[in-house]
């Protein structure tokens, strides 16, 4: 795991300038990479590439970066991990290739050279984004892992393209601009988060997961090429569930696919240990660590002192039972709160999921103990687990009860109405003793969307939205397409919970809870690994019947079966609690003053970013306990704090 950076110019570039610009980026990502520092140049050609490296897998200088090929004509950056390095590198053996480390960059990087970067990415089973400069073909390859653990930002400044694993890295460059993307924060106050292959800066965009990007300089400008090596979709859209296969032998493969998958990322030269949470997921991946271990696995969970969401007790069943060695920390609400002033120079772009702040504090709870922890990520998209699954095909049954041309005047009514105007409609005299009460304006202009969905994808793009008018919030903008939004990203010939499970696997997994887990992971230079997104195991989550998912209104049968042969069923058959905090009662209390003053309406006029009016009915209804605008007000608060960070 690290942090790898670099630019491509139209033309030459002085070695001086280059050199220092390269340590510059390198320097501002010491963070991901804290054991040592590299980088090359062509000046000729007009590249650069830098690294920071966290030395997981050998660890002598040999395996340092940037890294050049046995002929010299490849150079790679790269941040990740190859899980099954050991057989590719007999494979390239077997093809001649000798190899001067034990590092599974250096597979890569020989395989990259003799199959192919395509060929060589459908063969990798790992988490990666990586930086391979050909100088032969004078092409530059960015890549990224199929479900996007990894990150990699690139954009073109000037004449000077620019990379980075972090925005941070792109802004130490000579070339940057870095104008603020308003469209970009629309989304934002939607999804709270900025959904790939968006930005919050102008001009940079995210590498798609699944995705090489070749870079070619032609007739003095970039030429790219953008090109999938692995779809979700395409996994999600074949016909492999409509096999008829005996649940016994679907459990059987999945167990020996995870036992594999966790086997292959235990592998490291330092410390490893793992999240446990208590849940299905962690508990699944714990109990095949210590299976697989001849010493007991190093398991951590947190609490936070308020009374809430505390899964350490659940967590410390699980791990007595298994023989882990588990520590936890309950931590007051101060000590949380303490966390709120680094939140954007820990995540670097503004993002707003408030499990941010668990996730930070249990990732440095164990880095005091290990280099790698594995983590259950990916479960609840793979195998249905998300309770919201059942709701909102309930939800749209619902909705389908009112005939279609009532559903289509009301929408198209109310859906043209600026917010303003419905609140000057909606007056004492119009809507009675209930308007104060019930909020009315914003709850009609939020719901009517949702309500009147004309198909089940766009109902669910409204189920997933938390300000359904974000455009109107966020001035001068237009909210662009995304996966969940625009129809031709939609699977064809799939049902409703199959929609929702692929939508998840494609945008809230690779852009919420990878991008929760690496950031903050990674801020205190702690690898994590997700057993749960193996090739192997998701190609067997999405050949299995959905009715063999979800049974008796639940999902995950699958990992359940699995992780019964390990624990007394009693010990996790609960029901899914989230890993939160109580952000709302904090906006009331404890947070109330730094909150009021991020939000406080001469403020927000005079940046113009923000709509006031809208921003402070919002926290006046909120204070007063007439509705949880909780969620809907922190995406403005970390966007207002992060502009407060990295006011571009």
């Amino acid at each position: 795991m690290c942090g790898i950076a670099g630019f491509l110019a139209l033309g030459s570039t002085r070695r001086d300038q280059a050199d220092g610009e390269l340590r510059a980026m390198a320097h501002s990502l010491e963070h991901r990479g804290p054991d040592g520092e590299g980088i090359w140049c062509d000046a000729e050609a007009g590249i650069g590439l830098a690294h920071r490296r966290l030395a997981i897998i050998d660890l002598s200088p040999r395996a340092a970066q940037p890294m050049h090929s046995a002929s010299g004509r490849m150079v790679l950056s790269f941040n990740g991990e190859i899980y099954n390095y050991a057989s590719l590198r007999s494979e390239l053996e077997r093809a001649g290739r000798q190899f001067r480390s034990s590092s599974d960059t250096e597979v890569l990087l020989e395989g990259c050279e003799l199959w192919g970067v395509d060929a060589t990415l459908r063969r990798a089973r790992g988490m990666f984004a990586f930086a391979l400069w050909d100088r032969r073909e004078r092409s530059l390859y960015l890549a990224r892992d199929r479900f996007g653990e990894k990150p990699l930002h690139f954009g073109q400044q000037g004449r000077t393209l620019v990379f980075a694993s972090e925005l941070r890295a792109l802004r130490e460059h000579s070339s940057w601009q870095g104008g603020l993307n308003r469209d970009a924060l629309t989304l934002l106050l939607r999804h709270y988060y900025i959904p790939a292959p968006h930005t919050i800066y102008e001009g940079i965009r995210k590498v798609l997961p699944g995705t090489v990007v070749r870079i070619d300089v032609r007739n003095d400008t970039f030429a790219m090429e953008e090109e999938p090596y692995w779809s979700a979709r395409t996994l999600a859209q074949a016909d492999a569930r409509t096999r008829s296969v005996a649940d016994e032998e679907i459990v059987e493969r999945l167990h020996t696919a995870l036992q594999e998958a966790v086997s292959l990322q235990m592998v490291s030269d330092v410390p490893v240990g793992a999240f446990l949470s208590g849940g299905i997921d962690s508990s699944t991946i714990v109990a095949l660590m210590q299976r697989a271990s001849s010493r007991p696995v190093r398991t951590f969970s947190i609490g936070i002192g308020d009374g809430f969401l505390d899964e350490t007790p659940f967590a410390r069943r699980i791990a007595a039972h298994l023989g882990t060695q588990h520590t936890d920390l309950t931590l007051s609400p101060t000590d949380a709160l303490a966390v709120i002033p680094d939140l954007a120079d820990i995540y670097d772009e503004p993002f707003a999921d408030a499990s941010q702040i668990p996730t930070y504090l249990v990732s440095r709870l164990a880095r005091q103990a290990v280099t790698v922890s594995l983590s259950g990520d990916g479960g609840d998209e793979l195998f249905g687990g998300y309770n919201h699954y059942a709701s909102a095909i309930a939800y749209w049954q619902r909705v389908q009860r009112i005939p279609a041309s009532i559903r289509a005047l009301f929408r198209n009514v109310v859906g043209s109405l600026p917010l303003p105007l419905i609140e000057a409609l909606a007056t004492p005299a119009m809507v009675g003793p209930w308007g104060a009460e019930w909020h009315l304006p914003d709850r009609i202009k939020e719901r009517s969307s949702q309500l009147f969905a004309t198909s089940f994808p766009q109902l669910y793009h409204t189920y997933s939205s938390f300000w359904h008018c974000p455009a109107e919030v966020v001035l001068s903008a237009n909210e662009p397409k995304t996966v969940l939004s625009s129809s031709e990203h939609y699977p064809q010939n799939v049902g409703a919970m199959e929609h929702m499970m692929l939508m998840d696997t494609r945008q809230y997994l690779p852009d919420d809870i990878l991008v929760k887990v690496d950031r903050a992971a990674m801020h205190v230079s702690l690898e994590t690994r997700v057993p749960l997104l193996d090739p192997q195991v998701a190609e067997i989550a999405w050949s299995t019947p959905l009715e063999v998912h979800r049974r008796d209104g639940r999902g995950k049968w699958l990992l359940r079966q699995v992780l019964e042969r390990y624990v007394p069923v009693e010990m996790f058959d609960r029901p899914k609690r989230g890993f939160g905090i109580p952000i709302a009662k904090w906006l009331r209390f404890e947070l109330k003053d730094w909150a009021q003053q991020l939000l406080e309406p001469a403020r927000l006029r005079r940046e113009g970013i923000f709509e006031p009016k809208v921003i402070e009915r919002r926290w006046r209804q909120h204070q007063a306990g007439l509705a949880d605008w909780s969620v809907q007000l922190w995406t403005v608060l970390m966007a207002q704090a992060w502009l407060q960070r990295w006011q571009p």
